[in-house]
């Protein structure tokens, strides 16, 4: 093809009947016109011009992104909890304070009958372990035996203790033989159970989790998602191109984290969250950009023409569909939680990545390639998928909801409502070993010993530095603290225990407390000691200061946290994308209906999320275990992300109604005709999007199910019953008013890139029949 005429400009695609009726086109005051043309059809027009450099240029940085984020890799960076319990732990994982990780091996028997005593077999196999361990100096330390420490036997069962050797930041690693003596003991002993279980194997099981399931996600979206484009495309070349500019945008951005590691924490769920997030906007971008290339081709217009078209459309909208999604992202850096920069900074780079490659990288390869992307079509399938056509389905929903907005938009915004109801009972709770799958080896050993050893709830961790620690105030103080347990009236327990770390710089005080550690019970005893018992006998010894940690305090501290942040995020994120709509439409009813839109869908989404995670509807269809909670972090994340990827289908099914508008279309017909045209590409990008976000249901971590099925089902309701009847309903209530821009109280206008600027661009030259849109 020949581009290298290839020049912004506001011309329809008919330039030829364009400059017959202005001949004045190519004057000075063209010229003019010219250099106002959008910056996106100008940076794509640059692309195509110089198409092979692009294109070659594109996969050298993302090789040598690759190779960097190889060579560097990615640095293992703590994220700590806010509050006390966070500080707690910063102090408990410096150098010198930090303690070596905790193992059990079980020695069970499988019958009931007898006893740890009683049973020879049983106390051979605990020798061996011992013997097994004590051979193993760089792994296994402080080694406790059954047969000779007292309160290591329940019944039939006994447990021998240790602490992992060597640096406590490798235990995961350095536990690797002791497990391997363990399974050669189990190996030797089929009638008994002999398993190892601790803070390093539980590391170590929840990495390999995590790996395991990154590549399932890794090996099975990328063939799901082709299958899919295949439909939507009817051709390979056609289908490979999403995914070619979704692939390297993940691999930049992934590469990108072995940066971002040096200045925020960089946990093993942010290569899964990138990977998803990048495979869905890069898939839904290219859609959006190849498809309208599509749909001018089919109306006659060149290529050429066909990419100056999409590039002042489509691109617009990935523009502001990018930086809504980017804006909303952002707002997690004022929830105080550092779990969240890692993932925010990871996902604001790929959906970046992916809004520049849409800009610059699609248009030079979709120039290069030409009428090819039309090649390799599938049997049957091919010749009808290669021409854009409006939908016949979405035109007679959408008509049909017109025509009764208020009953049909009534009866879905009640549906949404309904769905929503379980939300009232959200309970958020860190799922702690139930993160895992119960076939997990550690999981059903914990839980063996938790039967054999029932104990109470982990204690609160007073974790105290100074320089009094050793003197006789702080002495007293210890004796008031246990006489405040003891007239506690049972919401702290005794025995209260010290162990002296960093050469007596630091003292760890464990209080027990009342409760399941998780319950109301537990959270009262916990405030008691904080606000109460321990400002009234460690707070007042001079030179030394206290933070309370422990599981309890953790879970109070992040709740704490999340509900005085969260109604920060939720107006910070709904304002940044009410003004980013507001510019992009020069609307106030818009963005105001979209921001309503998308509450309605999250909320249906996450009441179903409560429904299934937290009450256990399905929970044997999705092959996990119910705790009676919800991840703390996850429903703010899953907030953030879901308000922003919502905005990619109504910055562009608005964007194509705004044109028509900006055409001369009435309100009623522009919402039919915009809704209808752009079916296609929106059903292709919402089924890619459910279907690789529905692999991560299928994952073993309960994390990673219950983000997938709730983004699944939340981009479901988007794409149907927002997209097909409350949008509809809104603008047709709306009518002339949903356009028209802040302060106007004549005939509203097209609002915004597809409506103001379009007003300017498109009314000069020729108006196709809307049936091709």
């Amino acid at each position: 093809m020949n581009t290298a005429d290839y020049r912004p400009h506001h011309s329809s695609h008919h330039s030829s009947n364009h400059s017959a009726s202005h001949p004045a086109r190519k004057t000075g005051a063209d010229t003019g016109r010219r250099a106002k043309a959008p910056v996106v059809e100008r940076i794509a027009g640059w692309s195509v011009r110089h198409r092979v450099a692009v294109v070659i240029g594109w996969l050298v940085l993302v090789v040598a992104a690759f190779m960097a984020g190889q060579k560097l890799g990615v640095a293992n960076t703590n994220a700590y909890d806010p509050g006390q319990a966070g500080q707690a732990e910063r102090v408990l994982n410096e150098p010198g304070v930090q303690q070596p990780a905790s193992e059990s091996v079980l020695i069970k028997a499988r019958s009931a009958a007898g006893t740890f005593a009683s049973d020879p077999q049983l106390r051979q196999a605990a020798q061996q372990v011992v013997t097994a361990l004590r051979g193993l100096p760089g792994a296994a330390a402080d080694i406790r035996s059954p047969l000779t420490t007292p309160g290591l036997t329940s019944g039939n069962a006994a447990l021998v203790t240790f602490n992992v050797a060597g640096n406590p930041g490798n235990d995961d690693q350095a536990v690797v033989p002791a497990l391997n003596a363990v399974a050669a003991v189990q190996a030797k002993y089929p009638g008994l159970t002999v398993a190892e279980a601790g803070g390093a194997s539980v590391d170590r099981a929840t990495g390999a989790q995590a790996s395991q399931d990154f590549r399932k996600a890794e090996v099975t979206s990328v063939p799901v998602s082709l299958g899919l484009l295949l439909l939507a495309f009817g051709a390979l070349i056609a289908a490979g191109i999403p995914l070619l500019l979704a692939g390297t945008c993940v691999i930049s951005a992934i590469s990108l984290l072995a940066v971002l590691s040096r200045l925020v924490p960089i946990s093993s769920t942010t290569s899964s969250i990138v990977l998803l997030v990048g495979m869905a906007v890069g898939i839904d971008y290219s859609l959006f950009y190849l498809r309208r290339v599509r749909e001018e081709r089919t109306a006659g217009a060149t290529t050429a023409e066909a990419l100056r078209t999409a590039a002042r459309t489509s691109g617009r909208a990935i523009v502001a569909a990018g930086l809504t999604v980017i804006a909303c992202m952002a707002g997690l850096f004022v929830t105080g939680f550092q779990v969240f920069y890692g993932v925010a900074l990871g996902t604001i780079a790929v959906v970046g990545i992916a809004v520049l490659g849409s800009l610059t990288f699609l248009p030079a390869l979709l120039a290069l390639l030409g009428t090819a992307t039309d090649r390799a079509r599938v049997p049957f399938l091919g010749r009808r998928q290669a021409t854009a056509r409006p939908s016949r389905l979405w035109r007679a929903v959408v008509t049909a909801v017109t025509r009764r907005p208020l009953v049909l938009g009534g009866l879905a915004a009640a549906a949404l409502l309904a769905l929503a109801v379980p939300l009232l009972s959200l309970h958020l709770e860190d799922p702690g070993i139930d993160s895992l799958p119960a076939s997990v080896p550690v999981v059903r050993t914990l839980d063996a010993i938790q039967a054999a050893f029932p104990g109470g709830p982990a204690p609160a961790e007073v974790v105290v530095t100074g320089n009094g620690l050793s003197g006789p105030q702080f002495g007293h103080a210890l004796t008031a603290l246990n006489g405040a347990v003891a007239a506690s009236h049972g919401a702290l327990r005794e025995p209260v225990t010290t162990a002296a770390l960093a050469g007596g710089r630091v003292m760890v005080v464990s209080v027990p407390l009342a409760g399941s550690a998780s319950d109301a019970t537990s959270n009262s005893a916990l405030i008691t000691l904080r606000d109460h018992v321990l400002p009234a006998t460690i707070g007042k010894v001079p030179g030394i200061s206290y933070a309370v940690g422990g599981q309890t305090a953790s879970s109070l501290d992040v709740n704490h946290q999340l509900g005085v942040t969260a109604p920060l995020v939720f107006a910070l994120v709904a304002l940044l994308a009410f003004v980013l709509l507001l510019i992009t439409f020069r609307s106030l009813a818009i963005p105001a209906l979209s921001i309503l839109l998308n509450l309605l869908s999250v909320g249906a989404a996450f009441g179903l999320m409560t429904l299934v995670f937290q009450h256990g509807l399905g929970h044997g269809l999705l092959g996990f275990t119910p705790y009676g909670g919800i991840v703390p972090w996850l429903p703010l994340f899953m907030f953030v992300l879901l308000f922003g990827l919502s905005m990619d289908y109504h910055v562009f099914i608005l964007s194509r109604i705004a044109e028509l508008r900006g055409r001369g279309a009435s309100p009623r017909a522009a919402v039919i005709d915009g809704i209808s045209s752009s079916a296609g590409v929106v059903t292709s990008a919402a089924a890619i999007m459910v279907a690789v976000f529905s692999i991560f249901a299928t994952l073993g971590e309960i994390e990673f199910q219950l983000f997938g099925v709730t983004m699944a089902a939340a981009v479901l309701i988007d794409a149907t019953i927002v997209r097909g009847v409350l949008l509809p309903a809104g603008l047709s209530l709306l009518g002339d008013r949903a356009w028209r821009a802040p302060g106007r109280r004549g005939r509203a206008r097209a609002a915004g890139p597809a409506g103001a600027a379009l007003e300017r661009q498109v009314a000069p030259g020729p108006v196709r029949p809307m049936t091709q849109h």
